[in-house]
């Protein structure tokens, strides 16, 4: 096989998901003039929020450039995770002690929701408490990722085993890493079919969506706002935008705060069981410690691998982004090296200044939740809902994240002209920190 053009004939350049959750045809109906909250995106956190206001009893529209849920809410690789990106000492530092143990505390609050909502909602979205495997990508980062996973907090504790390099073949089937820790509350899904029933749920609430319906302008108004879409005009009380990793230049405020980046998954030919159970022999999602990372899972039958990372520092085509992470991939698994790609794609992920997702509400009085940083499988619907229960009043909707400065840098409006660089930096600094290593 040519490892430039490592292509399955009849290969898809659309995300693997979509073969088991079609996108949802939704049937085209007049605009309503009027509605309680109108919510600017449909994905997880939008959906979230729609839910718990329409059983709040408010009238509630969503809007969406595309078809529901055509982002990253399914074009994730399905990870679920107590993910929040700083540490507690870094939180420490900016916040004080207190502060940075709710924070904290947030990403462990949003695995258990999420858990109990899937349950409590049956949802058929293959929810599976499998795992993670978190591995060192180098000697140091496996005496980071050790000393942490055992001297958490008190109340900060999660479940961890800690795995030896000499160990680590009985969870990966690679000698690349160093060792890593294991999560066995960590879990996986299949993205596609979550967001399916968070849509079912939401319009069973009342929740009415509208797909290819562009917001194009925001304007202020005496009793609330004025929406111009492509299918007219639309005014209500309150406005949410959850657009995350898309939000454009119709909420320029919240455009300057988010940084777009790409992030792109393969997905491979079918595996025989045997191979499969070799590379990921306890079927756990995995990730490692590189600062341009890698993850990767076998898909909900087992019977594929698929891949995903960082390799590019802007929207490519899937064809492109393929190759580099086939090549990646077989490095850290070189028995792959014939094994073809069935589906590739991509999608857009939105991080923060301060690696924090945000929510809250801008001093013109629109709503926004946004900023995952990668781990808003969990993170995205949780605290899409602790929004809406704040807009209706509920003393729950308060969060470890109210009152945070979302920042952003002067001479940033959103287009992420220094990422090429960053991304070439830290890419080198990971192969620099790995060379010598991996003997």
């Amino acid at each position: 096989m040519d490892n430039d053009k490592p292509f399955a004939p009849q290969v898809k350049h659309e995300p693997y998901w979509w073969a088991a959750a079609p996108r949802p045809t939704i049937a085209a109906e007049p605009l309503p003039a009027e509605s309680d909250v109108a919510i600017v995106g449909s994905g997880y956190t939008g959906l979230a929020a729609a839910i718990e206001l329409a059983r709040g009893g408010r009238s509630v529209i969503l809007l969406d450039a595309e078809d529901a849920g055509w982002g990253c809410s399914t074009r994730n690789g399905g990870q679920v995770s107590t993910s929040l990106k700083p540490s507690f000492s870094a939180l420490t530092a900016l916040h004080g002690e207190q502060a940075a143990w709710r924070i904290l505390r947030e990403g462990i609050n949003a695995l258990e929701w999420v858990t109990h909502f899937i349950a409590q909602e049956r949802i058929d979205c293959d929810f599976v408490r499998c795992g993670r495997f978190h591995a060192a990508h180098n000697p140091s980062a496996y005496e980071t990722l050790a000393r942490e996973a055992t001297h958490r907090p008190k109340g900060l504790e999660v479940e961890a085993h800690v795995v030896p390099r000499a160990e680590q073949r009985r969870e990966v089937g690679t000698d690349r890493y160093h060792g890593g820790v294991v999560y066995p509350a960590h879990a996986s899904l299949h993205p596609g079919k979550f967001h399916q029933g968070l849509l079912d749920r939401a319009q069973q609430g009342g929740a009415r969506v509208f797909a290819h319906c562009r917001v194009t302008a925001i304007e202020r108004e005496r009793q609330g706002f004025r929406l111009q879409t492509a299918r007219g005009v639309l005014g209500a009380r309150d406005v949410i935008i959850t657009t995350n990793g898309y939000t454009g230049i119709v909420t320029s405020w919240l455009r300057r705060r988010v940084i777009p980046i790409g992030s792109h998954i393969i997905a491979t030919e079918l595996l025989s069981a045997d191979q499969a159970r070799r590379l990921i022999p306890n079927n756990r999602v995995l990730s490692d410690t590189r600062k341009v990372v890698f993850y990767y899972r076998l898909s909900e039958d087992g019977r594929r691998l698929l891949f995903g990372g960082r390799v590019s520092a802007r929207e490519v085509h899937p064809a492109m982004s393929a190759v580099a992470l086939h090549r990646e991939m077989c490095r850290l698994f070189p028995e792959l090296a014939p094994t073809r790609i069935s589906y590739s794609w991509g999608g857009l992920v939105a991080y923060t200044f301060d690696t924090l997702p945000h929510l809250g509400r801008q001093a013109d009085g629109i709503y926004y939740c946004m900023g995952y940083c990668g781990s808003g499988v969990s993170l995205a619907p949780y605290f899409g809902m602790r929004l809406a229960q704040r807009l209706l009043g509920k003393p729950e909707g308060a969060t470890a994240l109210d009152g945070l400065t979302f920042q952003t840098r002067p001479l940033y409006t959103g287009n992420p002209w220094m990422l090429p660089f960053a991304i070439a930096y830290y890419r080198l600094r990971d192969r620099l920190s790995t060379v010598g290593s991996n003997r």
